[in-house]
């Protein structure tokens, strides 16, 4: 499969001369399968550009899947242009939440006064796919959610094929658990020997101290995390509204010393806007 982040950036987009080396959009991954179905994750600021390049290059048939309903993962859907042209299709994939959920979401999203043109008005053929287990499959993908502690619950994913496993999980809490989300141990357990994770690593220690319960992990938690799981290769994700590129750097340097200090074997880096990964 190959994977693009279009968004990495938590909460806010951002823009400035700051924001060039990771980006400002908020959250949206593309991944490609191996038999070319393409799957959406998150509809933050970044599906903007997404979809642009969807109609670019003549794509008209894809699926959609949402970690959660916060808006920072949302604010970009009423901008994904293919929604607005009767020749694409949009699969609508519900995972474990309930059905009606997403159609429920994206309406008020677009409801007056939020936005000047309604759900109801959109020309794509969007169609509902409701998961009668808890894998399931699209293409040549098996997608596997997981239960993050974050406030008012949501999804991440793990997707795997040909061997080979993606694990995204963006907006977590590691130090705590809220309502619906498991210990540390279990993620440990799901994420075990992937061969690529991105994980909530939006503040540092200090930040964390005062940010308990926020939903969102340290730094340090989600690389002991990807170190105790044995994973190839760690991206950081959810990064900081007000991080700038050069304070990023010096994370990932810190993450590289500590990777270092403990002889492990572990890729690592910040996952910003237009990188991709093949695996």
């Amino acid at each position: 499969m190959n994977i693009k982040c279009w968004g990495s950036r938590g909460s806010i987009p951002v823009s400035g001369v700051d924001y060039i080396k990771y980006g400002g959009d908020t959250t949206c991954l593309e991944i490609l399968t191996k038999d070319n179905q393409i799957i959406i994750v998150d509809a933050g600021t970044g599906i903007r550009r997404l979809g642009n390049q969807l109609i670019k290059d003549g794509r008209k048939s894809f699926h959609f899947l949402l970690t959660h309903a916060h808006w920072d993962h949302l604010i970009g859907f009423p901008f994904f242009k293919p929604l607005f042209q009767a020749e694409h299709e949009i699969h609508m994939h519900q995972g474990l939440f309930h059905k009606g959920f997403m159609e429920k979401i994206f309406s008020k999203v677009m409801a007056p006064p939020n936005f000047p043109v309604q759900f109801s008005d959109l020309k794509a053929n969007i169609i509902y796919e409701q998961c009668d287990s808890e894998d399931f499959t699209i293409g040549s993908v098996t997608i596997t959610p997981i239960a993050i502690s974050h406030p008012n619950k949501g999804n991440g994913f793990k997707f795997t094929e040909d061997g080979k496993s993606f694990i995204f999980v963006p907006d977590n809490e590691l130090e705590y658990i809220h309502k619906g989300g498991l210990a540390f141990d279990e993620y440990v357990k799901f994420c075990f020997g992937a061969d690529l994770l991105f994980h909530d690593a939006e503040l540092t220690p200090k930040e964390y101290k005062t940010r308990k319960k926020w939903g969102h992990s340290s730094y340090t938690s989600a690389l002991n995390l990807a170190l105790k799981a044995g994973v190839k290769e760690f991206g950081l994700f959810h990064l900081n509204q007000e991080r700038i590129d050069s304070e990023v750097d010096a994370i990932i340097l810190d993450c590289h010393k500590i990777i270092a200090d403990q002889g492990a074997d572990l890729k690592c880096y910040a996952v910003g806007s237009n990188m991709t990964f093949e695996l």
